[in-house]
Formats: C-alpha cells, sequence, structure tokens
C-alpha cells in the first residue's frame, strides 16, 4: 500500500482540495453526458470548468466554504468576469448550491440558489432545473 511521505504545505493542501472539488463537479457533469472543459488557468475569466450540450457553451465557476450551515454568507470573487452558474460545496457537511451569478453578498440559502446533495444523482437533477 502506498504511503504518503511528504505531506504537502497548507497552501498546496488547500489549492489541492479546491481542485478536487472541480473535478468531482466536471465528473458529474461527464457522467449525466455534458461535454466538459477545465481551463488550464481560470484567474482572469473565474471559468473553472466549461460545459456545452453541443449547441451553447456554459461557463461555471466552483466554490467551497467551510461551514456547516447553510445561511453561511459568501462574497462573488467574479465582479469583471463572464459565468453562467456557480456552484458552492461545503466541505464539513454532504450539501452545496447552484447558484446564478450575483454581485456583492448574500446567504448561501438564497431563495435563487438551488441546493443539492453531494452525490452525483441529486446534482445532475438539481442542475438540469438551475
Amino acid at each position: 500500500m502506498p504511503v504518503q511521505s511528504v505531506k504537502p504545505i497548507p497552501e498546496s493542501k488547500k489549492h489541492y482540495k479546491s481542485i478536487s472539488y472541480e473535478t468531482l463537479c466536471a465528473s458529474w457533469l461527464l457522467s449525466a453526458g455534458w461535454e466538459v472543459f477545465m481551463p488550464m488557468i481560470d484567474h482572469g475569466m473565474k471559468t473553472d470548468v466549461l460545459i456545452s450540450d453541443g449547441n451553447k457553451f456554459y461557463r461555471i465557476q466552483v466554490k467551497s466554504v467551510e461551514s456547516y450551515k447553510e445561511d453561511v454568507r459568501v462574497t462573488s470573487s467574479w465582479e469583471h468576469a463572464e459565468i453562467d452558474y456557480v456552484i458552492y460545496f461545503s466541505r464539513l457537511s454532504n450539501w452545496g448550491f447552484i447558484c446564478p451569478p450575483f454581485k456583492g453578498s448574500r446567504k448561501l440559502n438564497n431563495r435563487e440558489h438551488l441546493r443539492f446533495h453531494q452525490e452525483s444523482r441529486n446534482f445532475i437533477k438539481v442542475f438540469n432545473n438551475a
């Protein structure tokens, strides 16, 4: 059995965790039949995952929050980017939200946001209704 002999520094570990949510989201969308693309760098366009149905493309920003509470306040970080959806994952619980892009800050459980359980079938069911 492999054993990790060198532990990543905290900044790297945080980045790895963020990438894991982007990859999880991409795998769920792939399994549902979407064409999925992952940009090499997303700093300017704020696009973590790009999907297509064959005719149209959608830009997705993936975020995670360290909260058990669904009413946690989140702040936009995509002010100058054109994105179609923001998907939040809780790092401490088994829920997430699919949101339209918004300006400023708001509670994550805002009525415009769609809640999902962190599992493939429920996520896709909610995403298809977004």
